[in-house]
């Protein structure tokens, strides 16, 4: 079995070229991690796990995540990337429900690996990465790092957001085989063709599903990955500049930040290196996009996925611009929109987004919410709703959780959003229904103003207006509420549940 493909080709082909650059600039070569990587599949084993088992870490943005990566697909076990944004209760519910053997927990999150050590006492070993105890450390220190004897091929099981309800871990059964690159890495260099002088920048935490499996798809292929605590628009533009940036991930959240800056430092910002700026995770407002295209020019790479992987879709700039608002045609797997009796569609008819032709995912634990990801057919969906043009681009319109019932009649709320986004005042908008005694919901839009400082009572009256002239009564929101902020997850995703509340 060639476990050799990636890491490990180029630690022998080039030992000492850069594969990480830390947030402190700190650099790890392509030697160092594989050492690394080795040792952690050392450490998986003497832990007593076996093939099929399960890894968590809560580690932040870290090579040491990348590494484990590495390590759990030679040690055939799956790894699960904890939030460090998640409450003590939250990620030991995750610890929980992936049947967690062996955990790996940076000493700054203290409280969660007291609670951890606590109430795992028996499931698993949990150790901290740093820190004055230095777990980790320490017993990687008794470890060789040459190769565990008996490598096989192991996998991400990555989790749900969570944006609607409790997440869920997204399970595949595990490759018999190594064949080619490994599995996280493997669709992602086919479709984009990265080379092995790229130099990635993504500013996302590492435990989303993209940021990681770009970082590792990056890895595999020999290029260096360049990670940071945090996403701060200014000093994200600097580092694009000063390190020649050539590939970057973004959520549209970011790219909002990035426009936000001042004109100033946005005229003054040349990166010629930076030849592919990939975008996902949420809806980007068409207006933002093509303030982006006006500024960084035809670099802008949109794709459709998720963590179920069911299917995979996207768009170049230039397709882009002659189909604004589409996320693509399909790349991985067959596109289908289907009615509420999963009937097929014709063109142009709006209904539920479903794929046929990938390997088929399970709700970790969870037959009742696998069940309803799953069509009569088979075709499994991201939940998501929108159509398909004569070209077979697609148009998301909204999630099915999403979807406002008001009076029998489906409201989408990204419909609505998207009308708001065109008024001058609106910087930001989320459309959510809330209970209604006559009709069971009504439409409540949250915004937010572009000025703060201007009369509030005038710009929701103006507001009102604006909806009446563009919208239908249905679809009027019946309440404009003013926010200083969205509710957002660290990877900038719109949590409608905070709204709800």
């Amino acid at each position: 079995m060639n476990m050799d493909l990636g890491l490990r080709d180029w630690s022998r082909r080039a030992p000492d070229r850069v594969a990480v650059v830390c947030a402190d600039g700190a650099r790890v070569r392509y030697a160092e991690l594989e050492h690394l990587a080795n040792g952690l599949a050392q450490l998986v084993r003497a832990s007593g796990l076996r093939r099929g088992d399960h890894v968590a870490a809560m580690l932040g943005n870290d090579p040491m995540l990348h590494a484990l990566a590495w390590a759990c697909w030679r040690a055939g076990v799956y790894l699960t990337p904890v939030s460090t944004h998640a409450s003590v209760a939250d990620a030991l519910y995750l610890l929980r429900d992936c049947r967690a053997r062996l955990v790996l927990i940076d000493a700054r999150f203290a409280a969660v690996h007291a609670a951890a050590c606590d109430a795992l006492r028996g499931q698993a070993r949990v150790l901290a990465h740093g820190g004055a105890a230095r777990e980790l450390q320490q017993a990687l220190a008794g470890l060789r790092t040459s190769p565990i004897a008996d490598e096989s091929p192991g996998g991400l099981m990555l989790y749900t957001s969570g944006t609607t309800g409790a997440p869920k871990g997204v399970w595949r059964p595990l490759p018999e085989r190594a064949e080619g690159p490994p599995s996280f890495a493997r669709d992602l260099i086919e479709i984009y063709g990265f080379p092995a002088d790229a130099r990635f920048f993504s500013p996302a935490p590492l435990y989303h599903a993209a940021p990681l499996r770009f970082g590792l798809a990056m890895l595999t292929v020999g290029a260096t990955v360049y990670l940071t605590d945090r996403f701060d628009a200014a000093a994200a533009l600097d580092l694009i500049e000063r390190e020649r940036i050539t590939h970057s991930l973004w959520v549209p959240t970011m790219l909002q930040r990035l426009c936000d800056l001042p004109a100033a430092r946005r005229t003054a910002h040349a990166a010629p290196d930076h030849v592919m700026a990939m975008h996902a995770a949420a809806p980007c407002p068409v207006p933002l996009k093509r303030a982006m295209m006006d500024w960084w020019g035809p670099i802008l790479h949109e794709f459709y996925g998720g963590t179920e992987s069911v299917g995979f879709c996207g768009i170049g700039p230039q397709e882009w611009l002659q189909h604004e608002g589409s996320v693509g045609r399909a790349l991985r797997g067959t596109l289908h929109v289907l009615d509420e009796d999963d009937a097929e569609l014709p063109v142009g008819a709006t209904g539920r987004i479903a794929f046929s032709g990938a390997s088929r995912f399970e709700y970790f634990g969870d037959p009742a919410k696998t069940a309803s990801r799953l069509s009569r057919q088979g075709f499994q969906t991201f939940g998501d709703i929108g159509h398909v043009d004569a070209e077979g681009y697609l148009y998301l319109t909204d999630r099915m959780d999403d979807v406002i019932i008001s009076g029998g009649v489906n409201i989408y709320p990204q419909e609505v959003e998207a009308a708001l986004m065109q008024a001058r005042q609106v910087r930001e908008c989320a459309v959510v229904g809330l209970p209604d005694q006559d009709y069971g919901e009504r439409v409540v839009a949250f915004v937010v103003l572009r000025d703060s400082a201007i009369d509030i009572s005038e710009t929701v009256a103006e507001l009102e207006v604006f909806c009446h002239a563009r919208l239908g009564s249905v679809k009027r929101p019946k309440e404009i509420r003013l926010l200083a902020a969205l509710p957002r997850s660290p990877v900038g995703k719109l949590l409608r549940r905070e709204l709800k509340r």
